[in-house]
């Protein structure tokens, strides 16, 4: 391993079928007054706000609601949470959700007291809050798995009006959640098709550290065994949702997919995330959809550049066999692998499914921010002709 750094990581973790005890537990070293943050309203028809409402009351919290967090949260949106924090003088930000919702939460925590645009401020400009700056702390109750935002700094916003989805991952540990509570049956009632897009979501969390470096890193062989996990756990799960064991299991890796831990010590891609959001920003969709319908394409778009890292992806996940076949042929099988298990979960595996179209390409290809960190620096027209070859 040849990278030097240093690890933190501030949040607690409550989890398990009990975690929602956690809840009460930590809720008396804030103030009276909390922000409760939350998407559709699907957590009512649950039970989950309920339950949630009836540990805020008993200890004696006042409570200011921001319900329809859109799966894609807006800039607008933003601006009106974090109105709404701060005319509340929330003490607690608490985001009862998936990922749309911690991310939200996190965004109008540092948002609130901020004198800028946030959006120019944090998403455009890419401004780091000063010490002095106000931040609200924030807490997390997890509906679904897969974004990973219930450990670390992360915050996408979409912009509709300039057609930019953007994140932001803060370097200030304030910023983290301060707890959040991991309980798997909250995720039972997920519709399937979201439960696919969270798998595919972490799966690709996991990837876009995997594929770059080429010093033996323990960070990948830390992501072989999540990535393993997600493909066992996935194929259970999809076939029983209420599998307590699975829905675990998934629940676990995601948060450690994202959670700084095992992108540390190497370099980084993210040009998946990159073109899914320059998709999302363009269509609205799921953004584990994005994810899902651009990979491929990428993929075996960057596979002779890491040619040795993709071999060892389709050995040691896919359980290749290498004799007597090339590299690339290895290379190949293992990525013909991953595309049936995605086809299998039922993700979208072109973006013209997903509303995308031919006209959209040039202003999805600008809105598609180039990285340097994976084993190809694309240049704008193989930007261009991955999305084409994604529809």
């Amino acid at each position: 391993m040849l990278g030097a750094f240093t690890y933190h990581n501030p949040t607690k973790l409550y989890v398990g079928s009990d975690s929602l005890e956690g809840l009460a537990r930590e809720l008396p070293h804030y103030g009276k007054k909390v922000l409760l943050v939350y998407g559709g309203g699907s957590i009512k028809k649950n039970g989950i706000y309920d339950r949630v409402m009836e540990i805020l009351k008993r200890a004696e919290k006042e409570v200011t609601e921001v319900s329809g967090v859109m799966p894609n949260p807006t800039s607008d949106k933003l601006l009106e949470g974090a109105r709404a924090a701060r005319e509340s003088e929330a003490d607690l930000i608490l985001a009862v959700g998936g990922g749309s919702c911690c991310d939200f939460s996190k965004a109008v925590a540092v948002s609130a007291y901020c004198h800028d645009d946030p959006w120019e401020k944090f998403f455009i400009r890419f401004e780091e809050p000063k010490a002095e700056d106000r931040i609200i702390p924030v807490a997390c109750v997890l509906t679904m798995a897969g974004t990973g935002s219930e450990m670390n700094a992360g915050a996408v916003i979409t912009n509709p009006h300039k057609k930019l989805k953007i994140g932001h991952v803060f370097s200030d540990e304030r910023v983290f959640p301060k707890f959040s509570i991991l309980n798997p049956t909250f995720t039972y009632t997920l519709p399937k098709r979201q439960m696919a897009a969270g798998i595919y979501d972490m799966f690709n969390h996991i990837c876009e550290q995997y594929f770059s470096g080429h010093d033996d890193n323990t960070s990948d062989y830390l992501s072989e065994g999540l990535m393993r996990s997600v493909i066992a756990s996935s194929t259970v799960a999809m076939k029983n949702p209420e599998n307590y064991e699975a829905r675990s299991n998934l629940m676990w890796t995601a948060t450690w997919a994202l959670n700084t831990l095992i992108g540390e010590g190497k370099t980084q891609d993210w040009m998946v995330h990159m073109l899914g959001q320059a998709v999302g920003a363009y269509t609205n969709a799921t953004h584990g959809m994005t994810l899902s319908a651009v990979s491929m394409a990428y993929y075996r778009f960057l596979m002779p550049y890491g040619l040795a890292k993709f071999k060892r992806f389709a050995i040691n996940v896919w359980g290749v066999l290498p004799d007597g076949k090339t590299d690339a042929a290895i290379a190949r099988e293992g990525l013909a692998d991953m595309e049936t298990w995605m086809r299998s979960l039922g993700v979208a595996m072109n973006i013209s499914e997903l509303g995308a179209t031919a006209d959209m390409l040039e202003g999805m290809t600008d809105a598609t921010f180039i990285l340097k960190g994976g084993y190809k620096v694309m240049t704008r027209e193989e930007v261009r002709e991955v999305l084409r070859a994604s529809l």
